[in-house]
């Protein structure tokens, strides 16, 4: 009980910097070496050869929209589920606990097979060359069906974090990510295993991170119980789960739409351009997952403090997270910017075209990833709020209503150059919708707390 207890005075009073710092930090951690076994995963494969590379590339937007359902559950049970314990109502809790996590293995269980049984044309409408395809068979057959654990850890790192039980997402994602990054060169060049290697490596690394969790849920350390008495499909759960996840499900949609989109822009021009910004794509989510692993600890504080009218701790929340992830963003910026060859070389096997396409790609969008801090934590704060529509709309705007337009028509116009820049344009153009957004919600909040402090006096 006392655990518990200290994890709801985190949330609600503990000060900022350091709530942030406890709830941020670890998550962040474990994403970050998230990141870095998707990078080993490149790294190893890149070894490989370019059509290999370029399988692994055309199968991950794949493996994200799977993904997406556990997202589309866990962040949208866990806005609910913050607000719900700063209003301090523990019973409807457990319920869209419970509810968001069997719902999220139903639904999921069902897309990976639907998946599985239409392999072939999807990975063929995502961009794969006849010189991919049989590679990225092989590799997806395992990879998709082991999307099953990372749909649940999704959902319960979400879960988790919305209690405020950071270190134990940070284990979850530590351990998974350490033993992957082990496994990969044992599975690709020991066994001789190739891309199947990966796949396995990956598939082991979620089962792993899927049983610590379960570990957690056993142990009673949870301040929710998944239990399945407490599994209730009932309208006015599914309405508040949905309305903030059908948006983040949106989100990963798109991100995985952008992807393949760039993945068939490039169809025409090798398979060395695929794997190029294949890696640029692998190196650009490193910094991104840092970004949003670190707002995983901002996003609870945030619906926590506007559930209990707590408004001068939500301001202050918002202004720390935009100085500090900007921060961030602008050294990884400069990183992309002064050492693309660098990265990208570690990646690409001595293949000169690929390098040549992915240092000009990593150098724009190191100076669009500036300006990724302060939009992601907008785009995240609206949702922690329940705001579905307007979070909707801005969270859809760096890779969907922006990054569409822009590269369906600017590899028309400029060629290859379209396909490198046309993140980075979009990324500047999500940005200044950002500001006129932000501007609006906090006019809202004024409105809001001025409203809350009538009726105090009354």
């Amino acid at each position: 009980m006392t655990e518990r207890n200290n994890k709801m005075e985190l949330l609600g009073s503990v000060h900022i910097t350091k709530a942030l710092m406890a709830l941020g930090v670890p998550i962040m951690i474990g994403m970050l070496i998230n990141a870095l076994y998707n990078l080993v995963d490149a790294y190893f494969v890149g070894g490989l050869g370019e059509s290999p590379m370029g399988a692994i590339s055309i199968v991950f937007p794949l493996g994200q929209v799977v993904v997406g359902l556990g997202l589309m559950f866990g962040n949208g049970a866990a806005s609910y589920l913050s607000r719900l314990l700063g209003r301090g109502d523990r019973d409807t809790a457990n319920k869209v606990a419970s509810t968001a996590l069997y719902s999220s293995m139903i639904i999921g269980t069902i897309v990976i097979v639907f998946c599985g049984y239409l392999l072939k044309p999807i990975l063929l409408l995502l961009g794969a060359t006849d010189t991919i395809m049989p590679y990225a068979v092989p590799y997806a057959r395992i990879y998709v069906f082991s999307c099953i654990f990372n749909v649940i850890n999704v959902t319960m790192n979400n879960i988790v974090s919305s209690e405020g039980a950071a270190k134990t997402t940070m284990c979850a994602l530590l351990l998974g990510a350490v033993l992957n990054i082990g496994l990969d060169p044992v599975f690709i060049y020991v066994f001789d295993m190739g891309v199947v290697g990966a796949a396995i490596a990956t598939a082991i690394s979620q089962m792993v991170s899927t049983l610590v969790y379960a570990v957690y849920v056993l142990r009673k350390k949870s301040a929710f119980s998944f239990s399945i008495r407490e599994f209730s499909p009932s309208k006015q759960i599914f309405v508040e789960i949905l309305k903030i996840g059908v948006p983040t499900l949106t989100f990963q949609l798109l991100t995985s739409l952008s992807i393949a989109l760039i993945n068939r822009a490039a169809n025409g021009y090798g398979d060395a351009v695929i794997a190029g910004m294949g890696a640029v794509t692998r190196v650009t989510s490193m910094g991104t997952l840092v970004v949003f692993g670190f707002l995983k600890g901002f996003q609870p504080i945030a619906g926590f403090s506007y559930g209990a009218k707590k408004f001068d701790r939500l301001r202050e929340a918002i202004k720390t997270s935009i100085l500090w992830s900007t921060c961030f963003c602008v050294v990884v910026g400069l990183l992309m910017i002064i050492f693309p060859t660098q990265i990208i070389s570690q990646f690409a096997n001595g293949n000169a075209e690929m390098i040549s396409t992915g240092q000009k790609s990593l150098m724009a969008n190191g100076l669009s990833f500036t300006l990724f801090g302060f939009y992601t934590v907008y785009s995240s704060l609206f949702l922690a709020l329940g705001k579905g529509t307007a979070g909707f709309v801005l969270g859809a705007c760096r890779q969907g209503i922006c990054f569409v337009p822009v590269i369906l028509f600017l590899p028309v116009a400029w060629g290859v150059n379209g396909i490198l820049y046309a993140q980075p344009i979009a990324d500047v153009i999500s940005a200044i919708i950002t500001i006129f957004m932000a501007i609006h919600l906090h006019k809202e909040l004024k409105m809001t707390e001025a409203t809350s402090c009538s009726r105090k006096e009354e």
